[in-house]
């Protein structure tokens, strides 16, 4: 196996990958006369969990030999945190680790949540704009948890959810965009706000509630009831797809100023020599990075690299990588080590 197929698909740049990061899509589903989980004891999660780790680990399908399976009790904080900041798990799901349990796959690109807010969230992220690829791959598993789980469905009202708001097909999908330029220009309440009135959420690279950390925006649809999985894919599409068409005008106004040139070159110089890196200070240079790339005014660095170093360079995943726990000063050292060995071919161009 080629480095590039052992590679996580966080590590990858896929279509698109200069202003689209990532892709998401996230089925919600439900066991028929089971408790939804914020009213399930404890009985009914353990059940819950067993049946959906046998329902992938005990299947024919060669899918199955895909995954690994994991009790979120048995872990450290920081390793569940890690998970988080993977993007593998949400937020949420890792805030009280009591009967919980992913499923994960071996380029982590594919998890199946248990006993988060439904019972079950089958979850398929990939590298750059794969909204349809995303999406037959989230049917593919959807299909085998089916053939040996009864999932709550109603004629009318479609996959029953524990929030109304995902009544219907039980899917968001997501992009994670990077948005520099329309940031900069002061545009993102805006466009927050007119998404909202149409059916869709605007918000940090962590989801609800999160900020946008690094000019990372999560654009995603609301509207679960009423219409297809296709057609909700395709509404995010094109309105994605007018974000960053307006977010490349402008990228090529700023970067032809000296002053962006000179930020963007800065920033290159400081990943490649300093000693000491916060996580907040790293995200914003690599952002300019990322532009810098984009724009042909670095060279020398893969933008699958650069992906994979906001993840790498996480708190919690730097302690659990190191497997003990790390002082403040300690993890700004080791991020500083990492995005100077990764980034030290990094040139202007």
């Amino acid at each position: 196996m080629s480095e590039q197929d052992n590679r996580k698909w966080y590590e990858k740049a896929g279509t698109s990958g200069d202003t689209v990061c990532s892709t998401r899509v996230r089925l919600a589903r439900n066991l028929a006369r089971v408790p939804f989980p914020d009213r399930a004891g404890p009985e009914d999660k353990g059940r819950v969990i067993e049946q959906v780790r046998a329902a992938i680990m005990n299947s024919n399908s060669v899918i199955s030999r895909e995954f690994s399976f994991c009790e979120l009790s048995k872990l450290s904080k920081e390793a569940a945190v890690s998970l988080a900041e993977r993007h593998i798990v949400s937020p949420e799901f890792i805030a009280d680790r009591r009967g919980k349990a992913v499923l994960i796959n071996e380029d982590e690109s594919v998890s199946i949540m248990v006993n988060e807010e439904d019972h079950v969230r089958i979850q398929v992220l990939r590298e750059g704009q794969a909204l349809s690829e995303a999406l037959e791959t989230a049917d593919r598993i959807d299909t085998l948890l089916s053939e040996n789980l009864d999932f709550a469905y109603d004629k009318e009202f479609g996959y029953l959810t524990q929030c109304p708001t995902n009544l219907g097909t039980g899917m968001r999908a997501s992009l994670t965009l990077h948005l520099p330029a329309l940031t900069e220009a002061g545009a993102m309440g805006r466009i927050g706000e007119n998404l909202s009135k149409l059916g869709f959420a605007l918000r940090g690279a962590f989801g609800e509630g999160s900020k946008a950390v690094g000019d990372m925006y999560q654009l995603s649809n609301q509207i679960t009831l009423g219409l297809t999985e296709k057609q909700a894919v395709e509404n995010l599409l094109s309105v994605a797809g007018q974000l960053t068409e307006q977010e490349k005008r402008l990228r090529e106004e700023l970067c032809e100023t000296t002053a962006w040139q000179d930020r963007i070159a800065r920033a290159a110089g400081v990943l490649k020599s300093a000693r000491l890196m916060s996580g907040e200070e790293a995200a914003g240079l690599l952002s300019l990075v990322r532009l810098g790339l984009a724009q042909g005014l670095l060279s020398g660095a893969d933008m699958g690299a650069v992906n994979g170093l906001t993840v790498r360079v996480q708190p919690a995943t730097l302690i659990n990588s190191a497997g003990r726990q790390l002082e403040p000063g300690e993890r700004d050292r080791i991020r500083a080590d990492i995005l100077r060995d990764t980034l030290k071919n990094l040139n202007i161009t």
